[in-house]
């Protein structure tokens, strides 16, 4: 049985990829940072030999080493990382308007938090010759492009887009596979959403005429997970719907 290990996973995107890894019989840590009684309520719904959650700060070198070796703990193994965690700030600020500290946040929150992980994780992996790291992303950040007002947030995930790259080829000797998915317009509710009920709301922004969901981004992640999945590696998966593709400029 494969041990996931996921950041930021009992709400929102994160809690459909770890239900569903749950639901496909993996064992899964999943961490979680301030909503208490969401991680109750996650908890509570499955067996403790098969779901075990812990709160860290992402961010911070010294939560993510607890956060890790509280896994190995629980599982003498981390086979799949899935690193979901990452804030955002919502105020539309030029980059000229951003403070000190929300730089860093974003900074620390979406990027060095990954350098923290892979230190952490990797050795354990590589030491079984089998591993699965998923990023995420946002849509276009495989092409570096600007993004107005989410300046802080966007260098960060671009400079994930190249980590993942360059770590999916140092690693690829050690049957360990790197990649990121990026969700489109997937927002509110329809991140804890079904596939099914997406289809019972129209959405005209989207070519294939429904919004995203949490399951999409989940079942996207859990095939990148397989052990046949090898072949994908380095790679940056869109999710969107067909939105990505659409000229803006014509």
């Amino acid at each position: 049985m494969r041990h996931v290990f996921i950041t930021a996973g009992t709400k929102g995107l994160g809690l459909k990829v770890t239900e569903t890894f749950l639901q496909k019989g993996y064992q899964v840590t999943a961490t979680y940072y301030q909503d208490h009684a969401r991680a109750e309520e996650l908890v509570a719904r499955w067996p403790a030999t098969q779901l075990q959650l812990i709160q860290a700060d992402m961010a911070k070198k010294a939560d993510v080493k607890r956060a890790v070796a509280a896994a190995m703990t629980f599982v003498d193994k981390i086979d799949i990382c899935i690193h979901n965690a990452g804030p955002y700030i919502f105020d539309r600020k030029k980059l000229i308007d951003y403070s000190d500290e929300e730089w860093v946040k974003m900074i620390d929150g979406n990027l060095s938090s990954a350098f923290y992980l892979l230190k952490e994780v990797v050795p354990f992996m590589r030491a079984r010759q089998f591993g699965r790291i998923v990023f995420y992303g946002f849509q276009g950040a495989n092409h570096a492009p600007g993004w107005t007002y989410r300046a802080a947030y966007a260098a960060a995930k671009v400079g994930l887009v190249s980590l993942m790259k360059t770590v999916s080829i140092e690693e690829a000797n050690a049957g360990i596979t790197a990649n990121m998915v990026c969700p489109g317009n997937i927002i509110g509710e329809m991140k804890e959403a079904s596939i099914e009920e997406a289809r019972t709301r129209p959405d005209k922004e989207t070519p294939i005429g429904r919004s995203g969901t949490g399951e999409d981004i989940a079942r996207t992640v859990l095939f990148l997970c397989e052990d046949d999945a090898d072949m994908v590696t380095g790679t940056v998966v869109e999710v969107t719907g067909g939105v990505d593709v659409i000229n803006r400029y014509r």
